[in-house]
């Protein structure tokens, strides 16, 4: 049962007799997806309201899928109140029956994998946890698509990655990929960037130009830190995602374009809709998928992998370094405010103060503002040395 009432949710699963099996409640659409990829699923009771996903397009999802589930749709805030009777479920009939074999989930589609067993890590991305799995399997059910996906996460969890990813996995691989950083365009300048401007637009437009939305056509335009999109923006680029056109400065023509858009943020886009900061109806367009990456403190079993692929990546052609015991348990302990970002740096730092050796050992080690009295310590040592 997907519903974000959780008043009805629970009436829902009463309604059910024990000839239901066990009933697993989830609060949005992309939940439910997850729980669908376990395969243990024959009947799917939704809301019409979710937070997340758009319910009508989720049920497309779902037969594309899992063609061998049915979904029952329901409203918790209208006339169906779903006080199922038993004679309601008795009607479900088979409807009701665990799902036999594999085959009852459908065949993977492209780009997609299968549901059991662990999911192969998204192109470029290293780690197996089970949050990062979540991001995998739902990563994986939208890239064949043309949805417009949301990706949330804290600084240096790797957004354009997954992005640049779900472009991979994509029909539209063959295709452009653009990005466009909302935060290091002037807000004078960002609407020309992309949307284009005509020649003779204003002053200095000796030529037209195209704008980047235009140069993906046919591919991915990733709007990175999209939370910082000047609110006078918001509105053409929410008319661009319904209309699927664009109109150059200067221009009076709209040119209709074929572009998916990925956009991702680090803000809190809910305090930016309550402070009046970004406009209602565009968040829910480009939140039509959401995809939420977990700190790094939130995977820690993929702490060592990572350390290991980094000091692979800044050895080149030289000898690999190997982390000590006590190295590998600082970094197990470390709370990582920086995410996998601030993984990366640490171990740059170790590899030139460790010197060649081929053993980063725990003093090697030095954490964000720590850094940099350790780097002083080092320095006064060896001047001491000398």
């Amino acid at each position: 049962m997907a519903s974000p009432n959780t008043s009805f949710r629970e009436q829902v699963r009463r309604s059910l007799d024990e000839r239901s099996g066990p009933v697993v409640e989830v609060s949005g659409g992309a939940d439910a997806l997850v729980e669908l990829e376990s395969g243990k699923c024959a009947l799917l009771f939704l809301d019409r309201r979710l937070p997340d996903l758009d319910a009508e397009e989720l049920i497309q999802i779902i037969k594309a899928r899992f063609p061998g589930i049915e979904v029952v749709l329901l409203d918790s805030n209208g006339s169906q109140m779903a006080n199922l009777s038993a004679k309601t479920v008795a009607g479900l009939g088979s409807w009701l029956k665990p799902p036999t074999s594999a085959a009852t989930r459908g065949d993977p589609q492209p780009g997609m994998e299968p549901s059991s067993g662990e999911v192969e890590p998204l192109p470029g991305m290293i780690g197996t946890s089970e949050p990062m799995q979540r991001v995998y399997r739902l990563a994986r059910l939208v890239a064949p698509r043309n949805t417009t996906v949301l990706i949330l996460g804290d600084t240096g969890t790797g957004k354009e990655l997954v992005a640049r990813a779900i472009h991979r996995l994509s029909p539209r691989s063959g295709g452009p990929w653009v990005v466009v950083n909302c935060a290091a365009i002037p807000e004078t300048l960002l609407e020309s960037e992309l949307f284009g401007y005509m020649r003779g637009a204003f002053t200095g437009a000796v030529q037209a130009y195209a704008g980047r939305i235009q140069t993906a056509q046919g591919g991915t335009l990733f709007l990175d830190e999209v939370g910082e999109l000047p609110l006078s923006l918001q509105s053409k680029l929410l008319r661009f995602l319904e209309q699927k056109e664009v109109q150059r400065l200067g221009s009076s023509d709209a040119v209709r374009l074929d572009v998916r858009v990925v956009a991702a943020t680090n803000t809190d886009l809910a305090a930016q809709l309550q402070a009046g900061r970004f406009r209602q109806d565009l968040y829910y367009r480009l939140a039509a998928f959401p995809l939420e990456l977990p700190a790094l403190a939130e995977r820690r079993s993929d702490i060592r992998p990572l350390a290991e692929y980094f000091l692979r990546s800044l050895a080149g052609s030289s000898s690999v370094a190997v982390l000590s015991a006590e190295a590998a348990r600082r970094l197990a302990e470390h709370p990582w405010q920086g995410n996998v970002r601030e993984l990366a740096q640490v171990l740059e730092r170790a590899m030139i103060l460790a010197q060649g050796s081929r053993e980063i050992r725990a003093e090697h080690l030095f954490f964000s503002s720590a850094a940099r009295t350790g780097l002083r310590e080092e320095n006064s040592a060896q001047r001491r040395v000398v």
